[in-house]
Order: C-alpha cells, then sequence, then structure tokens
C-alpha cells in the first residue's frame, strides 16, 4: 500500500505517521507512506495557495492550480496502481473500519488531500477528487488530523504491518462490535482483581468469554452498534437473546402430581393477580382452586411446566366434551363430541413472553390431535386479550358466548373458540 498525503504541513504529518508501528513497517518496506508539499507546486513567487474567496466572506479559499499540479505530479509515479484520490471534508461520507476495509481490499495507492483555511476550490474536488471522506459531523482547522487517522486505520491492515491479523481482527468495529476488556500485571491493582477465567489458562473458555464481553460493552456503550449487529453463530445468537430478554428458554415439562400442588396453586394465584390488575374478572373468587386442580391430576389432564426446576405455567387437556359447550350462543365449526378441550392455560409472570404460552399450547393440541379428535375447543373471559389473541394467532376462530354453569367465579360468560385440524 502506498498513501501519498497533499498537506502544507508534511513534517508534522510525517512526525506521526513515520514512527512507531507505521514508522518500522515503512522501513522494512510494508507500505510507503509521503507527505507531500503542495506550495512547491505554486506558480508565483510568493508560494500563495490561498485567495479571498468569490462573493465574500471570512478567511481564505485553497486554490485549484497547486493543488492539481500537485496531484498531476504524485499520479504520474504511480502509473499501474490502483489509485483512489481522497479529500478529507466535514461533509464527505462518514469514515469507519467498513470503508477501512474496502480501500485496503480495492486499492494499493490512496491519495488523501488536506483542505486548510477555508476550504478548498470546488472546481477542483469536482474534477480531481473520487470521494470525500469524513471521521464525524464536526470541523477541524484543516484535514491533516483525519488524513493521518484514516492512514493509520488503512495501513495496520496491510499484511506485514503487524505481526499477524488477530491484531486486529478481534478489535473494536472490525465486525460491528466493541473490542473485550484488556488486562495486564499485576493481578490485584487497587483492590480491582482481573478476571478469574482469564488466569485459568483454558483457551477455549477465555474465546468464549471475550467474545461475550464484546457484546455485553457494545450493548452497553454503543446500544446503536449493538442494535445493526447481525449473529452469525449459534453462541452470538443466544447471547444477544439474553442480553436482550429475548432468549428462549428451554421448559420441561411432566404429568402433574398430587406434591405438585402448592406450585399449581401458585401459578394460578399468579395469574390471578395478573388478570384482576388488567381489570378482568376471571379467576377470582378463589378459582381455580386445590380440589379442581386434583380433580385435573385425578384424571392425568394437568400439565406442570418447570424452568430449571422452578415452576412456570400450567395447562390442562380434556378429551371428553365439556358439559358447557353444546349451549353456545353462536355455533361450533364442527358437530358432535369429536373434539378436546383446554382448560386452565396460566403462565407465572416472570416467564410472560418467553414463548412458554405458545408451548404449552402445542402440546395441548398434540394431545387432542393425537388421540384422533378433529378439533381443539377452549373458552375465556372476553376481556382477556392476552388469551384471545394466543389463541386467534394459533388458528382459533370465536364461535361465540359460553356460559359456565359451576364453579366460585361470578363472572360466567366466556368467549368460545375452536380450531379444527
Amino acid at each position: 500500500m502506498r498513501i501519498d498525503i497533499l498537506t502544507l504541513f508534511p513534517d508534522a504529518v510525517m512526525g506521526v505517521l513515520g514512527t512507531s508501528i507505521l514508522g518500522r513497517a515503512v522501513k522494512k518496506g510494508a507500505v510507503t507512506i509521503n507527505a507531500v508539499q503542495i506550495r512547491d507546486f505554486t506558480e508565483n513567487k510568493q508560494q500563495q495557495v490561498d485567495d479571498y474567496p468569490y462573493g465574500g466572506g471570512w478567511g481564505c479559499v485553497m486554490m485549484a492550480q497547486p493543488l492539481k499540479s500537485c496531484l498531476d505530479s504524485v499520479l504520474s509515479t504511480a502509473q499501474g496502481l490502483r489509485s483512489r484520490v481522497i479529500y478529507l471534508s466535514p461533509q464527505g461520507k462518514r469514515f469507519d473500519q467498513t470503508e477501512a476495509k474496502r480501500l485496503v481490499a480495492d486499492y494499493d495507492h490512496l491519495v488523501l488531500v488536506c483542505g486548510h483555511y477555508e476550504g478548498v476550490d470546488e472546481r477542483f474536488i469536482e474534477s480531481c477528487c473520487d470521494e470525500e471522506l469524513s471521521l464525524g459531523d464536526f470541523v477541524l482547522t484543516g484535514g491533516e488530523i483525519p488524513a493521518m487517522a484514516v492512514a493509520d486505520c488503512v495501513c495496520r491492515m496491510v499484511p506485514g504491518v503487524l505481526s499477524d491479523p488477530e491484531c486486529y481482527e478481534g478489535e473494536s468495529h472490525w465486525d460491528g462490535l466493541l473490542e473485550y476488556p484488556q488486562y495486564t500485571r499485576p493481578e490485584i491493582w487497587e483492590d480491582k482483581t482481573v478476571p478469574p477465567i482469564l488466569l485459568q489458562g483454558n483457551h477455549a473458555d477465555v474465546e468464549a468469554w471475550r467474545r461475550e464481553q464484546q457484546l455485553v460493552r457494545t450493548k452497553k456503550k454503543r446500544p446503536d452498534l449493538f442494535e445493526k449487529f447481525k449473529p452469525h453463530t449459534k453462541t452470538d445468537r443466544r447471547t444477544v437473546e439474553r442480553l436482550t430478554g429475548t432468549e428462549k428458554l428451554r421448559f420441561d415439562c411432566f404429568k402433574a402430581e398430587k406434591a405438585d400442588i402448592r406450585d399449581l396453586l401458585a401459578i394460578a394465584a399468579d395469574a390471578s393477580m395478573f388478570l384482576k390488575k388488567n381489570g378482568i374478572d376471571q379467576w377470582q373468587d378463589g378459582f381455580p382452586n386445590e380440589q379442581v386442580f386434583l380433580r385435573d391430576i385425578s384424571k392425568g389432564n394437568c400439565w406442570l411446566f418447570t424452568h430449571q426446576g422452578r415452576p412456570a405455567g400450567v395447562v390442562s387437556v380434556y378429551l371428553e366434551p365439556d358439559k358447557d359447550y353444546p349451549d353456545i350462543e353462536g355455533a361450533w365449526l364442527t358437530d358432535g363430541d369429536g373434539y378436546g378441550v383446554i382448560h386452565r392455560t396460566a403462565v407465572k409472570a416472570e416467564y410472560r413472553g418467553k414463548g412458554l404460552a405458545n408451548e404449552m399450547m402445542q402440546l395441548a393440541e398434540d394431545i387432542v390431535l393425537g388421540s384422533g379428535k378433529a378439533s381443539v375447543r377452549a373458552d375465556t373471559h372476553e376481556d382477556n386479550k392476552a388469551m384471545r389473541r394466543l389463541l386467534e394467532g394459533r388458528g382459533y376462530t370465536a364461535c361465540g358466548v359460553v356460559w359456565l354453569k359451576d364453579g366460585e367465579e361470578s363472572c360466567k360468560k366466556r368467549i368460545g373458540y375452536e380450531k379444527v385440524f
């Protein structure tokens, strides 16, 4: 990679780019960096490079002629190279790691033009520059700092500048994420310790931890970058889901037993509070109670869902006709008794929005379908919008009003739903 920087301050530019890592890269021939004095190409004794702007205004504008002559001289020595002329300007496209990768991949010669004063004659930009780049939405006194930043960022990705591609591929912005935290000796400094995982010598665990930390700190420090990040591995995807609260939890399910009654009642009480908070007169009045769940258990119809051993949800599935359904004010989709019924579907608060309700409904439908039934029915309070959305989202049809004949609930009006397999 060859980089020519057209500037009024070549000593300042090379004072930065000619030292440290880039300085060593230049000495061993991995890159070539030149700072070219624009004044050397003026056509008057005063070496004038700027003049007053047409139309008036503060300051002066750099003239097109010295810039064009300087550029022509540089390009005349770059025959056969893939050259790109870039003007550093606050009006340019935002420079970032993606842009740096593009420049390294597409070109082997960059000419970086540094403006100064009030800017550059627009005719030079239109006629001679391939593109404009900006470090950000702010203004500097000249283009030297942006030019040095672009040169540094680009050169460090050129083979031979750094010892190994890993030196930059794991750093901030390489794949849209910030870099993981770094630590060095001593192990304890001002009562702050190095994360233990970095001291255990397990390289696979260290790599996994570092990747997770990249996602964690990107979400914390640069939520705009985190929002744009698209995970390409299962591990990244799981971490993103966990950080955003969209992680798909794994639930265990089994037929409830008498020993589970306390868990079932806890789930029901949690659901009752949720319904009451939302002004829904359902599952109040102490329903469903212990007697109801014990009846479900005795029939083998009650299924308990847990997450890491903790009660998460419950659903009861009946394969016998419901005594309240024949008198529906409306019409079911099917006739006769060839249907199954879903009752007492409830999810604890901490597991709402985690996909558990759909998982429980799927189990219930599989049981009904596996029994040879033609359809499955359910009912819910007309104001229970969450349950109604769940049912309708799974293809159920609202068929009419069902009135509960028994039970302790004072409000007995329900909307009956049916889904045909």
